[in-house]
């Protein structure tokens, strides 16, 4: 007698079979990088994904290293883009304006990797690009992060001042796009690390 599968056990089977098949896709480097952006796109979507809120580092004016927390806006696999918004009086906009390199620092518990990418990168107040999404921002709760009377970091007073601060103001609203130089990829493993450097055109496996 033939016995058959119930439809629980196919479905498991199936799972299975995704599971390896993914995993036999991110044996190569094309593989792997192509889930690298697609995690990346999936960031700018679901505001659950890990990624979407990465460590951004920059050199402060007086050579000491700055690192925050900010949301990744967009990415552009083509351009080899991220973008992220910033006001334009902050710290980082300044400090760009004077070192261009940085970097972005995303983990990921769920994917278990880490990705550090190296970025040179350009802040945009009044180009008609930054322009056109100041009008989709500003029909938005986050309008007031970039409305504000002082800019960020300035002491205030009070708690109560900090509420009349995020009241609508003229906009300071700002753009930066970072052009991606080299990315340096991490995956935790029980059956072991792996690690590379993925550049425009090279893949460079390293040592975990």
């Amino acid at each position: 007698m033939t016995r058959r599968n119930s439809p629980k056990t196919i479905l498991n089977n199936s799972r299975t079979c995704d599971a390896l098949n993914m995993k036999d896709q991110l044996e190569t480097p094309e593989a792997i990088k192509d889930q690298i952006w697609r995690e990346l796109s999936r960031a700018t979507q679901d505001r659950h994904h890990a990624w979407r809120t990465p460590v951004f580092a920059t050199t402060g004016l007086d050579g000491t290293v700055n690192a925050r927390t900010l949301v990744l806006r967009a990415v552009d696999r083509q351009a080899n883009q991220f973008q992220i918004y910033t006001d334009s009086r902050s710290s980082k906009a300044e400090e760009i304006t004077q070192q261009k390199n940085a970097m972005f620092v995303f983990w990921s518990k769920k994917l278990n990797w880490q990705l550090r990418v190296r970025v040179n990168v350009n802040v945009s107040t009044n180009s008609s690009h930054a322009q056109t999404l100041w009008q989709q921002v500003k029909q938005t709760a986050s309008a007031s992060d970039y409305t504000s009377t002082s800019a960020p970091g300035i002491p205030i007073s009070s708690e109560v001042q900090a509420v009349q601060q995020n009241e609508m103001h003229a906009t300071h609203f700002a753009v930066i796009t970072a052009d991606v130089i080299e990315m340096d990829w991490l995956e935790l493993a029980s059956n072991g690390h792996r690690r590379a450097r993925i550049s425009l055109d090279a893949w460079t496996w390293l040592t975990p």
